[in-house]
């Protein structure tokens, strides 16, 4: 184990299991723990709820799956590129 891990990484690398309604239909989304906070942390930003914002990206998504198209679109927020 790396000296620079810390029991903090630890709890950002677990992988949450989330249940959201998209569109009327319920699905569960599993994301890290990292991934859940920035998505809260955007959509206060924004004013909606983190409801509203995963459905934006869900609408946006294309082919992708949700999992992987909330972890781009966190990562392209961070970048600066949305």
């Amino acid at each position: 184990m790396s000296e620079a891990f810390t029991p903090q990484d630890a709890n950002s690398r677990r992988v949450v299991k989330h249940s959201v309604v998209i569109a009327g239909h319920r699905t569960s989304v599993s994301l890290e723990d990292a991934f859940w906070r920035a998505l809260k942390d955007i959509a206060t930003q924004e004013g909606i709820s983190l409801a509203a914002l995963i459905a934006r990206v869900d609408a946006g998504r294309g082919e992708a799956n949700l999992s992987s198209a909330l972890r781009v679109f966190v990562l392209e927020r961070a970048l600066g590129r949305s």
